[in-house]
C-alpha cells in the first residue's frame, strides 16, 4: 500500500493531513519563518537555511524575502538562480528549477490541484476535507518567469523561454520563445543561444 507521500508524488489523490506530510509542512513553515526573519545581509545563514529547506540546491542561488512553500524538500534548484521577493511555491509534487533561471517577484508555482466537480472535490467522509492531487512543475535552464506570473500544475517552461509578467501558464511552454497572457500563449520564437 502506498504512503500518502508516495501518492502525492505519483499524482494521485492524497491526504494532506497525513502525519508525515503534516510534519514536512511544519518543518518548511519553521524554516521559511527563519529565512524571512534572518538579516538580509547574513548570506551564510540564509544559504544554510535554504539548503535545509530545499531538496537540492546548486551554487549562487538567491532567494529574496518573503518566500513561502508547502514542503520545501520537493523544490530542486540548479545554479545561478534568482527567486525574487514574495514568491510562493506549493510543492506538494516536485518543482524543478534549472540553471541560469530568473524568477521575478510575486511568482506563484502550484503543483496541487482539485477536481472541478464538487462531488469529487469535497468529501466530508474522508480524513481530508477535500480531494487533492499534485503534478510536477519544471522550469528548464535559462528560463525567465516574469513578475506576478502563475504556473499551474503539470507545466514545463522550456529552455531559454520567457514568460511575460502577469501570465497564467495553464499549458507547457516550448523552448526558446516568449509567451504571455491569460491563458499564456507563445507570441514569438527566440534564437537559440548559450550564456
Amino acid at each position: 500500500m502506498k504512503s500518502e507521500l508516495e501518492k502525492c508524488l505519483a499524482g494521485e489523490v492524497f491526504n494532506g493531513s497525513d502525519p508525515e506530510l503534516a510534519a514536512m509542512t511544519l518543518t518548511a513553515k519553521r524554516l521559511t519563518r527563519q529565512l524571512n526573519d534572518t538579516d538580509y545581509a547574513d548570506v551564510e545563514t540564509r544559504t544554510a537555511l535554504l539548503r535545509q529547506l530545499f531538496g537540492s540546491m546548486g551554487s549562487r542561488v538567491h532567494v529574496d524575502v518573503d518566500f513561502h512553500c508547502e514542503y520545501g524538500r520537493h523544490i530542486r534548484v540548479g545554479s545561478n538562480v534568482i527567486i525574487n521577493m514574495n514568491c510562493t511555491f506549493v510543492d506538494n509534487n516536485i518543482i524543478t528549477i534549472g540553471d541560469n533561471v530568473l524568477i521575478a517577484s510575486n511568482v506563484q508555482i502550484y503543483t496541487a490541484t482539485h477536481s472541478v466537480m464538487l462531488s469529487e472535490r469535497v468529501t466530508p467522509e474522508r480524513p481530508a476535507f477535500c480531494n487533492t492531487y499534485a503534478l510536477p512543475v519544471r522550469i528548464c535552464d535559462g528560463a525567465w518567469i516574469g513578475g506576478g506570473s502563475i504556473l499551474l500544475p503539470g507545466v514545463t517552461i522550456g529552455e531559454g523561454s520567457v514568460v511575460g509578467a502577469g501570465s497564467v501558464v495553464t499549458r507547457s511552454i516550448p523552448p526558446h520563445c516568449v509567451a504571455v497572457g491569460n491563458p499564456c500563449r507563445v507570441i514569438r520564437q527566440l534564437p537559440t543561444e548559450q550564456p
